[in-house]
């Protein structure tokens, strides 16, 4: 039983560096089929480890997900609601263009579903929306603005760009372009890439290895 577990153990640690490169080639469509032969097992194997693709996808991006965490409960923080969240948002868009599959994890899970408590999506938000809840309190953003709103805004950017020739400088432009729907009165001061504004995004991203 416990060779069993080993020999499950190192299948699945396996598994997921073939599919960490995998989808650093090939983004979301990555073949599990692929996967398979890369990593010397059989399909079902990689099916009993990651049922489905958003699943796999999920184990892929993990710790980067975590990264994101993190830096949202550091920069709960921060005394200025509006530059917490603005800054979490540009970080979470570069990343996203830059991490190829990342941003399909979430369109994966629409509003009307019920992802479970650790679900790429609902660790996100857990994080993410205490941002937004306090941006709203400080009259910084509209009050009738979700956090689906923005995550929904954020993943359409980086779904939109990540093809481009320079995806973060036109990830970047559009997120400009979006906080002024978000915070009207304010325009883009204290945007992340502003002119006036370059020292708020201080910290590196997230590890790029997939």
């Amino acid at each position: 039983m416990t060779g069993q577990r080993s020999d499950a153990r190192r299948n699945y640690q396996r598994i997921l560096a073939v599919a960490e490169a995998e989808v650093a080639a090939h983004g979301a469509e990555a073949s599990q089929e692929q996967i398979a032969r890369t990593a010397g097992v059989g399909s079902a194997t990689v099916r009993r480890h990651f049922p489905t693709r958003r699943a796999l996808l999920e184990a892929v991006f993990q710790e980067r997900i975590e990264g994101l965490c993190e830096r949202a409960r550091r920069l709960s923080a921060t005394e200025d609601g509006r530059t917490a969240l603005l800054e979490w948002l540009h970080a979470f868009v570069l990343y996203a263009v830059s991490a190829r599959g990342f941003a399909h994890i979430l369109s994966y899970e629409p509003p009307t579903e019920k992802p479970s408590p650790n679900s790429c999506g609902s660790r996100i938000e857990a994080a993410g929306a205490p941002l937004l809840q306090r941006a709203i309190r400080d009259k910084a953003v509209a009050p009738h603005v979700t956090f689906h709103d923005v995550l929904t805004l954020s993943v359409g950017i980086a779904l939109a760009t990540e093809h481009h020739t320079d995806p973060a400088t036109q990830a970047g432009r559009l997120f400009r372009l979006a906080v002024e729907g978000l915070s009207p009165e304010q325009g883009t001061a204290g945007v992340p890439g502003d002119s006036g504004s370059s020292a708020l995004v201080t910290e590196s991203l997230p590890d790029e290895r997939v």
